[in-house]
């Protein structure tokens, strides 16, 4: 197990990291404008689930090869942030038909497909893996044994911390919706701001990163 005192140190760094709105924080804000609360929740739900393989896979060192492959990080990169976009075209497309579900009360679609729609979302998710393989060992005890499962056990630290706080991010979105009141045309709008915000997020993970 990892000491006490470098999991201590490690929720507490996740923690800064995930409360700082970034590319996840977007995704759950979009998602949740666009298809409500119980949308934004299994959205939230669905990506961070998609953390759990990543994890294992760093842990077992495959992450570490897609990380310093520039191949392999650029394909996942682009599939990520071409389904992303992908994601906010059908909010836009489909938002009058989702304005009248919510006012209904009824989903937009299966519970099922939003949960994958997230998990896809945060498997394909480049810049996790490169913090994994960055941060994780970091924090590992070579002196304790076991190193990856102490890898495993931060990243479910990593887990429960990310699910807790964008779980809170749409429920303020859904929040701000539910405000709007129950007017198609205005839960609309909202619905076409969530998927203006995705298609803004996959494109900004396309552009290269910038170089130190």
């Amino acid at each position: 197990m990892v000491p006490i005192e470098n999991l201590l140190a490690f929720a507490l760094a996740a923690l800064v990291l995930i409360v700082i709105p970034g590319p996840s924080v977007l995704f759950t804000i979009g998602r949740a404008l666009a298809l409500g609360r119980i949308g934004g929740l299994l959205s939230v739900l669905g990506n961070a689930l998609g953390l759990l393989p990543v994890i294992v896979a760093v842990a077992l060192g495959i992450g570490g090869i897609v990380a310093s492959s520039i191949v392999l990080f650029t394909v996942v990169k682009i599939a990520g942030a071409l389904y992303l976009v992908y994601l906010g075209v059908q909010a836009i497309r489909h938002r009058n038909r989702r304005a009248e579900a919510a006012v209904n009360g009824t989903l937009p679609r299966s519970a099922w497909r939003q949960l994958g729609e997230g998990f896809i979302v945060g498997i394909t998710n480049p810049k996790t893996i490169a913090f994994f393989v960055a941060v994780l060992p970091q924090f590992v005890d070579l002196d304790a044994g076991m190193v990856p499962l102490q890898m495993i056990e931060l990243g479910l630290v990593f887990f429960v911390i990310a699910l807790m706080s964008d779980a809170v991010w749409a429920l303020i979105a859904a929040g701000a919706r539910d405000w709007f009141g129950r007017s198609p045309r205005r839960i609309a709008r909202l619905t076409a701001t969530g998927g203006g915000l995705m298609i803004g997020l996959g494109g900004i993970l396309l552009l290269p990163a910038p170089h130190s």
